[in-house]
């Protein structure tokens, strides 16, 4: 058996180190922690299972868009609700539009794949 231990734990580091690493952006903590703070107050639940699967949202986010991006796309997501002209420049603006669009096509993507429902109320309109 002392011998069957040393090959096992060999032949898992082998495995582990030719399984292909996820292509995966770095975000700043604070961006981190900015998005999983709304995402738990968008789907309230129990504290650490929100913070793992909020987590796990921004991570399948940050494997997909280059950090400029997303700071572009959040940016526009949450200038589009401030009100009067100045958000309606945004809310008229082409270029905006897309961004928005991709995020709320990307959000139901992410949160299926970490297992966050729907907010609240998002079903009865």
């Amino acid at each position: 058996m002392k011998l069957l231990l040393p090959l096992i734990l060999a032949g898992a580091t082998a495995g582990a180190a030719a399984a292909p690493a996820a292509k995966s952006h770095d975000y700043p903590t604070v961006e981190r922690v900015l998005y999983v703070q709304q995402c738990m107050r968008e789907h309230p639940g129990p504290f650490y299972e929100m913070v793992n699967k909020c987590s796990c949202a921004l991570d399948r986010i940050a494997a997909e868009l280059p950090l400029d991006d997303y700071i572009e796309m959040i940016t526009v997501v949450n200038a589009m609700t401030i009100g009067g002209e100045r958000g309606g420049e945004l809310r008229d603006n082409a270029g905006a539009k897309k961004l928005v669009a991709r995020w709320r096509e990307l959000q139901p993507k992410v949160q299926q794949a970490c297992f966050i429902g729907p907010p609240p109320g998002a079903g009865s309109r």
